[in-house]
């Protein structure tokens, strides 16, 4: 399923538009946020490609960090992304343009990938090697671009209203409805359409915009919930509203630093978070993880939502960018989701997981970086000379 201010760490889900069509532990030790180094990313290995939407052929030696990362962890997420890609006609385009190739270019990559059991780091590497060649994605002569995180929200939550359980998760209402301060007002009530109550409204809150939850129940058992729609209206990021209103400052600009504020000002936040007058709803879903926009469960640290305007759903992406601590972060992600403010020929959101800390890698990333996607090697017709 995160979009920011330079420089200040506000946080994907509360700060900028993110509706996203999901959105576990995080593949990496959870740290607490930090301001954004401004430190510029070194030059690219090649020239980036002019016009809106451009490719550069490079080799796989050529791309940073390719040696030190271990591929085989993304073999899961792809091998996931493949078999839903040869459900479909082998004419079918394999993204929205048509630009990336039919289904049946594909298949040869695919269904060479066997099982991920198979794969170490030098075996996954071979294959990549073998079936792809990387291209670096510019747009409009720019290979740099922005990459953030978000995760999958963990809160507690009951099929009955009761007790702490006040705050209604809805499922699609069938018809036009109005924004949230109308919803929060009752327009929904007595529909029938709540799916389960939560136990906090800046959770549910903080919900709406990853678009994915699990959620634990009173009697210790765990569900999830997904996206499922919303009532069409823009997005309205808080975090910024309080920033500039002088409601927190930098130092509190962080997830939980704006979550703990509206927790701490209940009066105050309810008006505040009607400033957001797009409302989500949801429903229930099963699998190993919550859903992305391919329709495939997202896996920690190697799912990335893209804008498929640009990309096609599936495809391998190996991402140079950093940690919000300055950390070099090279790895090979699957394309496999989307969200809202997920725009641009070069922009990346990664799925980090599940809970708290996954939410301490997300909520810190608003990182300068660059993809390179990976291309069946019959479509290296895509080349810049």
């Amino acid at each position: 399923m995160i979009r920011w201010i330079a420089l200040l760490l506000l946080l994907p889900l509360l700060l900028v538009a993110c509706d996203r069509k999901p959105g576990h532990q995080a593949s990496q030790p959870a740290s607490k946020p930090q301001v954004v180094s401004a430190r510029p990313l070194p030059p690219p290995p090649v020239p980036p490609a002019r016009g809106p939407f451009g490719l550069t052929r490079l080799d796989f030696e050529q791309l940073p960090g390719w040696y030190s990362d271990d591929p085989a962890e993304a073999i899961v997420a792809f091998r996931r992304s493949c078999e839903t890609l040869l459900r479909r006609p082998g004419g079918a385009s394999v993204d929205k343009q048509g630009r990336f190739g039919r289904v049946a270019d594909w298949a040869p990559a695919c269904s060479a990938l066997g099982e991920p059991e198979a794969y170490d780091a030098a075996s996954a590497r071979r294959y990549f090697e073998n079936w792809f060649q990387p291209f670096m994605v510019a747009g409009d002569g720019r290979s740099e671009g922005l990459f953030t995180g978000y995760y999958e929200a963990e809160v507690k939550g009951s099929l009955r209203q009761g007790g702490d359980y006040q705050w209604p998760l809805y499922r699609p209402p069938g018809g036009k409805v109005g924004d949230r301060a109308s919803i929060d007002a009752g327009e929904l009530e007595g529909r029938g359409l709540e799916i389960a109550w939560l136990d906090d409204p800046v959770s549910a809150f903080d919900l709406h915009i990853q678009g994915s939850a699990r959620v634990a129940m009173p009697d210790g058992s765990y569900r999830r919930v997904g996206y499922a729609g919303t009532n069409g209206m823009t997005f309205v990021g808080i975090g910024r509203l309080m920033l500039n209103r002088g409601l927190i400052g930098p130092d509190q600009a962080s997830a939980q630093g704006v979550k703990a504020w509206l927790r701490a000002n209940p009066r105050e936040a309810r008006e505040l978070m009607q400033e957001n007058p797009r409302y989500v709803f949801f429903r229930w879903i099963d699998g190993a993880g919550p859903i992305g926009a391919q329709g495939v469960p997202l896996t920690a640290g190697r799912s990335m939502a893209v804008d498929p305007a640009y990309l096609g759903y599936g495809m391998p992406v190996f991402l140079e960018t950093t940690y919000s601590d300055g950390r070099p972060l090279n790895r090979l992600m699957i394309a496999q989701d989307t969200g809202g403010a997920i725009k641009g020929a070069v922009r990346g959101d990664l799925f980090w997981g599940t809970g708290a800390p996954a939410l301490a890698i997300a909520g810190g990333m608003k990182q300068k970086g660059r993809y390179y996607v990976f291309l069946p090697k019959t479509l290296n017709r895509f080349a810049s000379r």
